[in-house]
């Protein structure tokens, strides 16, 4: 099968770009065969090659990837592991899926906390946890005040916070209420996922800028790239939405492109304007008209806000520096006290959704298993997903592997150009109907 539609790397990523240059791994070159292979070097990809090193410490691991660890959709998001559903329902059912979820969440971060600490990943790793934020006293109503009971039902700890007490917390008077929960983390997403590649086991070897041109699974698994081939047995696919182009889970994913901006880090004087003394995160009570942000440690403020269909998984730099410009103006509304601060790094990150909010995960050939399809909620949900279709490839038997099976398969898409169509009118109506959150 001949791969027609490859990830490509801009250069933009700020999170990358605010690091210290790294030497990627070697490209394929010539022919390797390994025990396994773990297609795509992601958080998934990641923790799929770590769970079965460690599972398999006398068996070859090859983990292959089109690009440099860091510079795909893993290194490009805001940079939350999150360890609760942003808005859950109240029934019975709900809740349940909800303490599921967060089952499998908190198994992710606390893989995380233990790779992090041992390996000494640099990456401004925190336990800050997250404000869901809304802009108007409607989105605090609609959003917030039930998003608060159902945490009391679940059991959860949270504070909310609002009017001054949460102006002083996020240096912005934009904010009308927040509900704080502390379990989630913070990072830098491209040193992250730089770091846990860079730290994988011995018995993994890890070939970066490494194109897969052809995929053929007759007689086991056989890529080709433009330096090799690379044979093995088994794979984990974990190229979340490029899946397609290897045959699996034909018209069950939508491609959307999320744009963020990143200023200079604050100096002495700005950040005594600002105000803030610790690193914070936010989400928005909508994410379609909302901004999601972020305070770092260096002192910067990121900004993702964005949110457009985009099937070709193509977005121009003439595009983005249209976005620099809108988030600079965002900004400057937000903190109206540091408008000399610009955007210093723009960039596009691509999101996999599916209709129904259900992962591709599980066996999908009679020598393939995915973990693919996070659906915006890439770090945690990458992670589980990754560590737990080893575990099933393995034969382990994991009571987790149940939570991960319970959320579901992605359901089919319309065709195109009827999908179009619609996903931009969905689009265009939660704009509208949003407006208040803006």
């Amino acid at each position: 099968m001949k791969i027609t539609r490859l990830p490509s790397n801009d250069s933009t990523n700020g999170w990358s770009r605010i690091l210290a240059r790294r030497r990627p791994h070697p490209a394929l070159s010539g022919q390797v065969k390994a025990d396994w292979i773990v297609l795509g070097a992601g958080y998934a990809g990641l923790a799929a090659a770590r769970r079965l090193a460690w599972l398999r410490p006398n068996q070859s691991i090859a983990l292959i990837d089109a690009g440099e660890i860091g510079e795909n959709a893993s290194g490009r998001n805001s940079g939350f592991a999150v360890d609760l559903p942003h808005n859950v329902g109240s029934s019975l059912a709900e809740l349940n899926g909800s303490r599921r979820f967060m089952r499998l969440a908190r198994a992710a971060i606390a893989q995380m906390d233990e790779a992090v600490r041992i390996h000494q990943i640099e990456c401004d790793w925190s336990a800050d946890g997250k404000y869901h934020t809304a802009v108007s006293p409607r989105g605090a109503g609609e959003i917030l005040r039930p998003f608060e009971a159902e945490l009391k039902a679940l059991g959860e700890p949270y504070e909310w916070v609002e009017g001054e007490a949460l102006r002083r917390r996020l240096g912005s008077p934009h904010f009308t209420a927040a509900v704080y929960t502390p379990g989630g983390r913070l990072m830098n997403p491209a040193a992250l996922t730089r770091g846990l590649g860079d730290s994988l086991p011995e018995n993994v070897r890890v070939l970066e800028c490494s194109p897969v041109t052809r995929f053929d699974n007759q007689g086991g698994i056989c890529l080709d790239t433009p330096g090799g081939q690379l044979r093995a047995p088994r794979m984990i696919l974990a190229a979340n939405g490029f899946s397609e182009q290897f045959g699996f889970y034909p018209r069950r994913f939508m491609h959307l492109v999320a744009l963020a901006s990143i200023t200079r880090p604050l100096n002495r004087a700005e950040r005594t304007d600002f105000g803030v003394e610790r690193p914070w995160g936010l989400t928005p009570a909508n994410a379609f008209v909302g901004i999601t942000m972020r305070y770092t440690n260096d002192h910067r403020i990121v900004i993702r806000q964005g949110l457009d269909y985009c099937p070709s998984q193509r977005f121009g730099i003439e595009a983005q520096l249209a976005v620099k410009a809108r988030h600079k103006s965002l900004f400057d509304a937000r903190f109206p006290m540091l408008t000399d601060v610009g955007m210093e790094h723009s960039w596009a990150g691509f999101v996999c959704l599916s209709r129904n909010s259900a992962p591709g995960f599980g066996r999908v050939a009679q020598n393939v298993w995915s973990a693919v399809c996070q659906n915006a909620m890439g770090v945690t949900k990458g992670i589980f997903s990754g560590m737990l279709a080893a575990d099933m490839a393995t034969g382990q038997n994991n009571p987790l592997i149940a939570d991960m099976e319970s959320l579901g398969t992605p359901s089919l898409l319309p065709p195109r150009p009827f999908l179009d169509i619609g996903v931009r009118a969905r689009f265009q109506w939660e704009l509208w109907r949003n407006r208040h959150e803006a």
